[in-house]
């Protein structure tokens, strides 16, 4: 799927990836190997040919480096992460920070950006898209980002890398604050999580619809993907109702949504190939631990099984 700026991505059965198993986390020592990404990828193979990265580090590096190494069949959509240039006193477990950790934070942001057009340029056969940021501009993140700033790492990007350019975040911001920026990238790319609006299994996939639709009506000339899309299959009932929350959902809500996909040749990375324990609270039914087809310790969920026999 690889191809340069101001072409259309082409459809493709595509998959958000971490790699971080139990007691790994983005902020530890503990990042998983060599052999454990292997692993992960060798699971994914002949499923999915797209992964999505969240950010420009020693993890995706290893991940470029398996599928270079090992001539595994995916391709790569390579994302910066990028911290608060802001406070956000909209956040709601709260996103109050000094000057000087927001100055931190820019400096930390354009790392990423440098790290990321670095690691584009040198797997260039295998990055075939570039995101700024991910949900850094949605009302109610903790690392907020002025439109201006992402407009300036979108810039940036374009005059250093061949790879088209995108940010993910909800679909909400693109109706509005986000509209100086789709100028400025060469597709836009949304997120849309019914479940967590509290909607059920049968609003499910045309709520999903609904939310792309208002985005790619606003852009006409725009080619909008979905880079997050997912039903979780446990929850302790904050934020997501429990009862609204399992694998038969989750199965019955990808099987929809990949259908449409392919039926409307829509990108749609589905989130999240893996359960991800190291997110949210200590609380094993924390809801933002189980987004994952297969679980942390790579056992398929009904989906992963489902789908299989299909």
């Amino acid at each position: 799927m690889i191809m340069t700026n101001n072409k259309k991505l082409p459809f493709a059965k595509a998959i958000c990836y971490s790699g971080y198993r139990d007691g790994q986390s983005p902020a530890s020592d503990d990042l998983p190997s060599y052999e454990e990404v292997k692993q992960d990828l060798l699971i994914l193979k002949g499923q999915w040919q797209s992964l999505r990265l969240y950010a420009s580090d020693a993890h995706s590096k290893t991940v470029l480096d398996v599928i270079s190494e090992e001539n595994m069949p995916f391709d790569v959509m390579l994302g910066a992460y990028i911290t608060a240039e802001l406070s956000n006193p909209e956040c709601p477990w709260g996103a109050d920070y000094s000057a000087e950790q927001l100055q931190e934070n820019k400096q930390h942001n354009q790392e990423q950006i440098t790290t990321l057009i670095t690691l584009a340029n040198s797997y260039n056969s295998i990055v075939s898209s570039v995101s700024i940021g991910n949900e850094a501009s949605v009302s109610w993140t903790d690392h907020l980002v002025p439109t201006a700033s992402l407009v300036d790492y979108a810039k940036q990007l374009k005059l250093s890398v061949i790879q088209p350019v995108t940010f993910c975040e909800n679909y909400v911001p693109w109706l509005d604050k986000l509209k100086p920026l789709v100028e400025e990238i060469d597709f836009i790319s949304i997120h849309t999580y019914p479940v967590w609006e509290y909607k059920s299994i049968q609003e499910g996939l045309a709520y999903t619809i609904e939310n792309y639709n208002a985005v790619a009506q606003a852009y006409p000339d725009v080619q909008v993907v979905i880079t997050e899309a997912g039903w979780a299959t446990n929850s302790n009932g904050l934020g997501i109702d429990a009862d609204k929350v399992n694998e038969v959902y989750q199965k019955q809500y990808y099987q929809q949504l990949m259908d449409w996909a392919e039926q409307e040749q829509v990108l749609v990375y589905f989130f999240e190939a893996f359960d991800e324990s190291w997110k949210g609270s200590c609380d094993p039914l924390e809801p933002e631990k189980h987004w994952g087809l297969y679980r942390t310790d790579r056992s398929p969920k009904l989906v992963v099984n489902q789908n299989a026999q299909r």
